[in-house]
């Protein structure tokens, strides 16, 4: 390949096709910002990530081996196994339809290059040093930095420390959410524990020499078990790595976040919080409905619907949760929200207080279904909800959402 300096252009890859060959952490980086970009992705590989399988609603996944032909059509294509002779294939076969393509194993060979990137605003900061990833990402963070306090001349000060262990809420999902003390610890990692739901286009902003460990936990699918998550933790701490433990909304709330504090501090790892917005609060919010409002509730409740009512180890009193006034801000509830519904109607809740279902919420692909709690059960199987989803009950909804009680809507 030549060895002139690349020409630097922003790719509109909105509803075009994009190729990415491999399933590993490469991929998982790549996948996020391709979606984000509006790229029709499509991902050939045997095997993927459990955060890749979470993402099969949103892109094409072709669970075998790579063939030249699924270039056909492509405009774009990432070579992202751990596979030389394959790489190379894909390569080749990108050259014959003069499809650029970026090959994580070797820059030199490549013909487009991925580079550090960042968004402040309405802003694309990208940065490419010569196929120096790590440099790359140091100037992109201080042009941030700089962005963020009007200096431009800083990088940003680590806050994580050799053998600690920061867990770190990342916010609901969209990035934009995402705090600064967030980003700045990100920055500072040497290992990034990730959780499916934590925002996941902030991966692709890592150095590539960042170590990403995938703890997704999949809904009725491939689960990492608390205890693993733990001893993963400790285990990177001692070897005096920078662990940042990566969430989605804040780990503090239903995110078992503090069971990861008891295991380092039992431990002996020193560890730190970053705090995150909980989705619980901040998804209802990005779609206006407020969880109080004056006149209408003094009060909201966030309850978990992992477990059904009459589960023997639910640790909430439904009847009398049914008799609070305020707003209910049901978690993880969508299997058990038909049960949950009938509980709250049967001790007291009215048929038809309104109910808004946030389909995930802040994301690209975000739908709000408006219904009552009488209608709840069937238009949850009518819209085909999933998780992740929050589900608001009380009459905030109706004040929020006016006439458009009994359907779907899209946010």
């Amino acid at each position: 390949m030549s060895d002139h300096p690349p020409y630097l252009a922003g790719l509109r890859l909105g509803g075009r096709r994009v190729v990415v060959v491999g399933g590993g952490q490469v991929a998982q980086r790549r996948v996020p910002t391709l979606i984000a970009a509006g790229a029709d992705v499509v991902v050939v590989a045997p095997d993927v990530t459990p955060a890749l399988e979470g993402l099969a609603h949103e892109i094409t996944w072709h669970a075998r081996a790579f063939t030249a032909a699924d270039l056909d059509e492509a405009w774009y294509a990432v070579a992202a196994t751990d596979d030389p002779d394959v790489n190379a294939a894909v390569s080749a076969a990108a050259e014959e339809r003069r499809v650029f393509c970026v090959r994580a194993d070797d820059a030199s060979e490549a013909t487009a290059w991925t580079p550090a990137q960042g968004r402040y605003g309405d802003l694309g900061i990208a940065v490419l040093a010569n196929r120096e990833p790590r440099r790359s990402a140091a100037v992109r963070d201080a042009v941030l930095d700089g962005l963020r306090d009007g200096s431009l001349d800083r990088p940003g000060a680590p806050v994580v420390r050799p053998g600690e262990v920061v867990l770190v809420g990342g916010g609901p999902g969209d990035p934009a959410l995402t705090s600064l003390a967030a980003r700045d610890a990100l920055a500072s990692a040497d290992v990034v524990v990730a959780d499916r739901l934590a925002p996941r286009e902030l991966l692709d902003e890592l150095p590539s020499d960042v170590e990403i460990i995938d703890v997704a936990k999949l809904p009725r699918g491939r689960h990492v078990k608390q205890e693993q998550i733990n001893a993963t933790l400790v285990e990177q701490a001692r070897a005096g790595r920078r662990v940042v433990r990566f969430k989605g909304g804040d780990g503090f709330v239903f995110g078992r976040g503090f069971e990861e504090v008891l295991a380092c501090r039992e431990a002996g790892v020193p560890v730190s919080v970053v705090p995150g917005l909980s989705s619980a609060l901040a998804v209802p919010a990005r779609l206006g409905i407020p969880v109080t409002h004056r006149g209408v509730a003094h009060d909201f409740t966030v309850i978990s619907g992992h477990l059904p009512p009459d589960h023997p180890d639910s640790l909430v009193v439904w009847p009398a949760v049914a008799r609070l006034r305020g707003t209910l801000v049901l978690m993880m509830a969508v299997e058990n929200a038909p049960a949950i519904a009938e509980v709250l109607v049967a001790h007291g809740r009215s048929s038809e207080e309104p109910v808004a279902v946030v389909v995930e919420g802040t994301m690209p692909t975000e739908r709000l279904v408006v219904t009552t709690l009488g209608r709840l059960a069937a238009d949850i199987e009518a819209q085909a909800v999933r998780p992740p989803a929050i589900i608001v009950v009380g009459p905030v909804v109706g004040v929020a959402v006016g006439a458009r009680v009994g359907g779907a809507a899209d946010a």
